[in-house]
């Protein structure tokens, strides 16, 4: 099942993938770090990218990392390592690295600020970040547009955080803060891929938390929600699955010299 999870995130982002491989522009001696790898795509494709470096792939989960270093494995990467850590707090080699990367990885943090100064005292002086982050809520119709069919006005704390990073102003102060400097954003929009067909993207978006908190606290008669889930989904069917608008950011930064 959590494969399946895996499969399915890596395919619905797969538009999205190719900007921050673009954005990131992983150097062949780069050593460098993923933060919240997840089942570790971005991570893998940055070691091949970096045949004469290495890839750190980090994430609080531990069946996600499970896969990750199995896929590692069969693809007889050697340069690539995963590790459990909460990049909030973990202690990192201090200016290891040449490059952080991130695709929505970053917006979880219970403290930002000293998440993103800890990311920062791993990187080295002149050490760059590439970032991949939702703009917000109000931009990405697969939040707004999936929250309407629950008739739901409210989310849950985890919903929220996903777009916690949206505001380009407050980006700017917590990684000022955290010692970096040339900050940019670069506006990606591309769809997010639910499915080649609506019993499949049903399945899959039915398993988000937000969307399994709302079903399970309607009061609605039962099924109504539901049907008013696959009406949105088959509304969004196009010849190349179900797919849903969205807008995010690439942040770019560096950290400082000196």
């Amino acid at each position: 099942m959590t494969s399946t999870l895996a499969d399915f995130y890596d395919a619905e982002l797969a538009r999205h993938h190719r900007h921050l491989v673009a954005a990131a522009g992983v150097g062949p001696r780069d050593r460098v770090l993923d933060i919240g790898c997840g089942a570790g795509q971005t991570t893998r494709d940055a070691a091949r990218a970096a045949p004469e470096g290495e890839a750190l792939g980090v994430d609080v989960s531990a069946p996600m990392l499970e896969i990750a270093r199995r896929r590692g494995a069969e693809e007889a990467l050697r340069n690539v390592t995963f590790e459990q850590a909460d990049a909030q707090f973990h202690a990192f080699p201090a200016a290891r690295f040449d490059l952080c990367i991130s695709r929505f990885g970053v917006m979880f943090f219970a403290d930002p600020a000293a998440a993103f100064a800890n990311i920062g005292r791993a990187l080295r002086p002149g050490g760059r970040l590439a970032w991949m982050v939702w703009q917000d809520q109000e931009r990405n119709e697969w939040s707004v547009a999936v929250r309407r069919a629950l008739a739901t006005e409210t989310d849950s704390p985890t919903a929220l955080a996903a777009f916690s990073l949206g505001d380009r102003a407050v980006v700017t102060r917590l990684l000022s803060s955290a010692g970096f400097v040339s900050i940019g954003f670069a506006q990606v929009r591309e769809p997010v891929f639910y499915g080649p067909d609506v019993d499949t993207a049903f399945e899959a978006v039915a398993g988000f938390p937000f969307v399994r908190e709302a079903l399970a606290r309607t009061d609605e008669p039962s099924g109504e929600a539901e049907r008013r889930l696959r009406d949105l989904l088959e509304a969004h069917r196009t010849a190349e699955g179900v797919l849903f608008d969205s807008r995010v950011w690439i942040v770019t930064a560096t950290r400082a010299i000196g």
